[in-house]
């Protein structure tokens, strides 16, 4: 396959090469040529498409950079201004324009002469564009786009104090792998108090949004956001009701063998009683896993390990280094979370996360370089458009990155029984994931139908969902008030809403991906690769096809991958 990490910056030949956005005025003229150029050809409207595409990459990219540097360091007022103007002055203007292109491109006459089979998710995404789009929702959906920022600077100011040391949340969480259960226990405690500081402003927030989120979902004609939203997200070949069916076979295929991973944990702990700070918790005289000190390290030895696979991996992490695409460390005043943003132009994305030397830090890691992977590969696609991939497979891409990389980790552990230890925290992980995803879906579905509940009411929701998938191993008795607001902590409920069911879809294809890699390491890259290659150019269940993947994640389906990583858990000894 012809695939390169060393990729290039697009060169424009519509707009100037030093065309920056700063104002509406310097933008608008560019969709006003658009609109008004005759198209009598097909070639000239190929040509007129390719331009549509430069200027959208044009606008993606300059958003994409105001979002990486405001999440980078929520404490400045000047990158705060600038992602703030972009979507309230500059993104509602665009928008009736945008909504003007795409009437122009399905009305054209040549549309039809286009290859069906490369554009018809393409031409499907625009009409669908053109049916959610309302010119009365656009200053809703600005207003939005600046409210749900505010969680990471709620998020990113939350710090605790522990031996006398600041330290951000993310950071912190590495003392709940400490041997002494009198440290896990203050620093769980301290965690869960800062968070409570907050717990008014973000029940506010949230509030804002779902009212906001409403409106949208009513002006376009929904009853409720989470069928707008399905639309929008591009859902077409699955349901509500196929959500439904994830949360019971969760409940009734994974629950049992995540009682068993707690039990076990709480057997080597030596424990009567397991609570919320014993499940990270290493045995007395077992240190943590520490993979890596710092940023560079984990960078360095993620490239090791990413070579080993591919060397093509390896190098996409290479050319974003030299680009300074990646900003690893966790520090006060970061957003918290961690992403890869793809850069239209650039080509080679950003990955931003919170490392603080834990085993977890390497999963999100590789996740992310997963993601990154996608992004090379599917940059070379003429439209963007076309690299507008489903987030199930998204996911895929990263999720399979984690389990690939496995048998590869010697870069982060220099002896077998860390190596053990590593994959055994990685395949319990890839588990107990599953009962909060199912969580955080069903809390979503419950909120947007009851758009007008009160906070009360959220919370006693909240807290039903959360015990239906809560391990019965686990003693959370007088921690009632911490768990009310755990919700509180996935920042996907505030800055993306409804993403979440995806990470359980795409686990159930990473496990099938993986499982191809433990039969013929080879061939199972080369259908990563080529999948990963299609970006948005196949429907869903074609791109898990070219993975050689049935699209399923029925309660069958969910046993029987449940019961193979239960055995390569059980082997690992």
């Amino acid at each position: 396959m012809n695939y390169t990490a060393d990729i290039k910056k697009v060169t424009r030949d519509f707009i100037p090469n030093d065309f920056t956005i700063t104002n509406w005025d310097s933008l608008e003229p560019w969709f006003k040529e658009l609109l008004d150029r005759p198209i009598e050809t097909r070639e000239a409207f190929e040509k007129w498409l390719a331009d549509v595409n430069e200027l959208e990459a044009v606008i993606n990219e300059d958003a994409c950079w105001r979002q990486v540097r405001m999440t980078c360091d929520t404490t400045s007022k000047e990158f705060e201004e600038a992602f703030n103007y972009f979507y309230l002055e500059i993104l509602p203007k665009v928008q009736p324009y945008g909504d003007l292109l795409n009437r122009k491109t399905v009305n054209s006459p040549f549309a039809s002469q286009l290859d069906h089979d490369t554009y018809f998710t393409y031409l499907r995404n625009i009409r669908k564009n053109i049916d959610l789009f309302r010119e009365e929702n656009i200053p809703v959906q600005a207003e939005i786009n600046v409210l749900q920022q505010q969680y990471g600077q709620i998020a990113g100011a939350m710090m605790v104090t522990i031996d006398e040391q600041e330290f951000t949340l993310q950071q912190a969480a590495k003392y709940l792998e400490d041997p002494n259960r009198e440290k896990r226990e203050e620093v769980y405690r301290k965690i869960n108090e800062r968070r409570s500081q907050d717990k008014e402003a973000l029940h506010d927030l949230f509030s804002k949004l779902i009212a906001l989120r409403h409106k949208v979902a009513t002006q376009t004609g929904y009853t409720n956001y989470r069928d707008y939203k399905f639309t929008e997200m591009g859902r077409f070949d699955y349901k509500p009701e196929h959500c439904y069916q994830f949360h019971e076979a969760v409940r009734l295929h994974v629950m049992p063998l995540v009682n068993e991973i707690f039990d076990a944990q709480r057997r080597k702990l030596g424990l009567d009683t397991m609570r919320p700070w014993d499940t990270e918790a290493e045995a007395p005289g077992m240190k943590p896993l520490h993979p890596f000190t710092d940023g560079r390290d984990l960078l360095k030895k993620s490239v090791e390990c990413l070579d080993q696979l591919d060397p093509f991996f390896g190098n996409c992490l290479r050319k974003m280094d030299e680009l300074g695409h990646l900003d690893l460390d966790s520090r006060k005043g970061k957003a918290p979370g961690g992403y890869n943003m793809p850069l239209a132009e650039s080509g080679a994305p950003f990955i931003f996360m919170n490392a603080a030397g834990q085993m977890s830090d390497v999963t999100t890691m590789v996740h992310e370089s997963g993601h990154a992977v996608h992004s090379f590969l599917a940059h070379p696609l003429k439209l963007n458009g076309f690299k507008e991939y489903p987030t199930e497979m998204a996911e895929v891409a990263s999720m399979a990155m984690e389990l690939f990389t496995m048998d590869h980790w010697q870069s982060f552990f220099d002896n077998e029984e860390d190596l053990k230890r590593a994959k055994r925290h990685q395949l319990e992980r890839t588990i107990t994931i599953f009962p909060w995803i199912a969580t955080i879906d069903k809390f979503q579905h419950w909120i947007y139908e009851h758009p007008q509940h009160t906070i009360e009411e959220r919370t006693a929701a909240w807290t039903s969902i959360l015990g239906e998938f809560t391990s019965s191993v686990i003693d959370f008795s007088g921690l009632e008030a911490f768990r009310e607001i755990s919700w509180q902590r996935q920042l996907h409920l505030f800055e993306v809403p409804f993403y979440y069911i995806e990470y359980g879809i795409a686990q159930l294809g990473a496990i099938g991906m993986w499982k191809q890699y433990k039969e013929d390491p080879k061939q199972a890259i080369q259908h990563y690769i080529q999948a990963l290659s299609l970006g948005g150019t196949k429907t869903l269940p074609e791109l898990y096809a070219a993975a050689g993947l049935p699209f399923d994640f029925s309660p069958e389906a969910i046993h029987e991958l449940m019961l193979f990583v239960k055995k390569e858990l059980d082997a690992i000894g």
